[in-house]
């Protein structure tokens, strides 16, 4: 699979706009303590629950776990070019984990990021084309207000 150059921008800019937020905090429900925010889950914990938190077990865990896997949506296509296959599959699993886990104010957002993503890996215009920026939009907006 070929990749342009354009789609590796995009995948990199929105990996470095993700990059720069700073640690994640609760917001409304008062502040993690400092060992939870500074030990980032990179697997979400196997429990698919509701609550303030969605499957998560605090809003740091929440946090940390959107934006890595956020994140890692934009490298699929990188995993893809590579012939990771195993690897790709990981993280295709792990995003859909997340979609599911994610608290409801950005399930449906997350959902929809990951379907994109994923179509992306057959379909280069996704990323092209803007749509894999349009769908990380209300996730990178999730996480600015949610996640300080």
């Amino acid at each position: 699979m070929k990749l342009s150059a354009r789609p590796l921008a995009a995948a990199l800019f929105t990996v470095l706009a993700l990059s720069a937020c700073s640690a994640p905090q609760a917001s409304s429900t008062g502040n993690a303590p400092a060992s939870e925010a500074a030990a980032p889950s990179a697997t979400p914990s196997s429990t698919k629950s509701s609550g303030p938190f969605g499957g998560f077990a605090s809003a740091a865990e929440a946090c940390t776990t959107i934006s890595q896997q956020a994140t890692g949506a934009s490298l699929l296509p990188m995993s893809a070019a590579q012939g990771k296959t195993q690897e790709l599959e990981q993280l295709k699993a792990e995003l859909a984990e997340t979609a599911e886990k994610a608290p409801d104010s950005v399930k449906a957002d997350f959902a929809h990021l990951n379907e994109v993503a994923v179509a992306g890996l057959s379909d280069q215009t996704v990323f092209s084309s803007g749509k894999f920026n349009e769908a990380m939009g209300p996730v990178t907006a999730w996480l600015a207000t949610n996640c300080k």
